[in-house]
């Protein structure tokens, strides 16, 4: 009977938090973003095919977009990389048509389960890792991107990783971490895990931990799981509003948020709630809000650019890069 009642009281605090959490999105995504949050034409974007280069260089003809992660290799557990063929041919097409763009070489590891028991990269594994980022970027990138997921909070691979591959890259090449969602209250990520959501949220403690030694980072703004569209803008007012709190003393630091351009589900799950309009609208509430440091670099990254179509470059053209202060 005692243990009963415990998970009652257990699913009942879930609930509370759920509806708290609900309330707290609807009513952020509202209101007017103030004039200077928009592009500074410092944008990003994925790339995951460049067989068709026709959707990518729309994007890239507008101006916007300085750097690409370019789909380079899938990390093994063992710390090997397979590497993606044929990336020098985008590497030879962004150097005639767009020299001024810089390429990131997008690592992935995308695994399922949680890594609180076992860290995701044991040592072997980072010692194994780390050199071949950096032997990756060498092929004509100008740094790493690296995806790694999930990763629970408090593992302390990924930091330890992320400061190793730093030293084999050494200063100048860009070293840019894709982070997960930061969680939306303090100890959210505990309800969202037991209702089934998994490793989906960094507590900010974490996320600045991680982060110390990355030039860039990039908060995703796909696979939500908001069940409205209000509610989804909210997510990601939220998103720019705790992130910024946890990197606000990085003025070194360039700070992106994911925008929903890809509809197939190799790269996520695709959902009708996310979209690019909803996403750079609560992107330019949450800087509304948050205010962050003036030297902090900032903008949004497209979620792919060669899936972008018409309406998603319509949204990111006259949404945030038109209103360029």
């Amino acid at each position: 009977m005692w243990f009963l009642k415990r998970l009652i009281a257990g699913v009942a605090a879930v609930l509370v938090l759920v509806v708290a959490a609900g309330a707290l999105l609807s009513h952020q995504y509202s209101g007017t973003p103030l004039p200077w949050a928009a592009s500074r034409q410092t944008d990003a974007a994925w790339v995951g095919s460049w067989e068709d280069t026709e959707s990518l260089a729309a994007l890239l003809d507008t101006g916007g977009v300085d750097t690409l992660y370019v789909y380079a290799g899938d990390v093994a557990d063992d710390g090997t990389v397979e590497r993606v063929p044929e990336t020098d041919a985008l590497l030879s097409w962004l150097d005639a048509r767009h020299p001024d763009v810089r390429p990131l070489a997008w690592l992935r590891y995308v695994e399922t389960g949680s890594s609180l028991i076992r860290d995701r990269f044991p040592a072997e594994a980072r010692e194994t890792l780390a050199p071949r980022v950096a032997e990756v970027v060498e092929d004509g990138f100008a740094g790493a991107h690296l995806e790694i997921r999930p990763v629970t909070v408090n593992d302390p691979s990924i930091p330890t990783l992320m400061e190793m591959v730093r030293e084999e890259l050494g200063e100048e090449p860009v070293l840019s971490l894709q982070a997960q969602h930061v969680e939306l209250l303090p100890g959210g990520r505990m309800p969202s895990f037991i209702a089934g959501g998994g490793e989906k949220y960094w507590s900010k403690g974490y996320l600045e931990r991680v982060s110390r030694h990355a030039d860039e980072v990039v908060l995703p703004g796909v696979d939500a799981n908001m069940p409205t569209g209000g509610m989804y803008g909210g997510f990601m007012v939220r998103q720019v509003t705790e992130s910024v709190a946890a990197l606000q003393g990085r003025e070194d630091l360039t700070l992106r948020f994911g925008v929903p351009t890809y509809e197939n589900e190799e790269w996520g799950p695709a959902r009708s709630e996310e979209n690019a309009l909803t996403a750079i609208a609560g992107v330019r509430l949450g800087l509304s809000e948050a205010e962050p440091p003036e030297e902090m670099g900032r903008g949004v990254a497209l979620y792919l650019a060669d899936e972008a179509d018409e309406d998603d470059l319509e949204a990111y053209r006259n949404g945030w890069l038109s209103l360029v202060p």
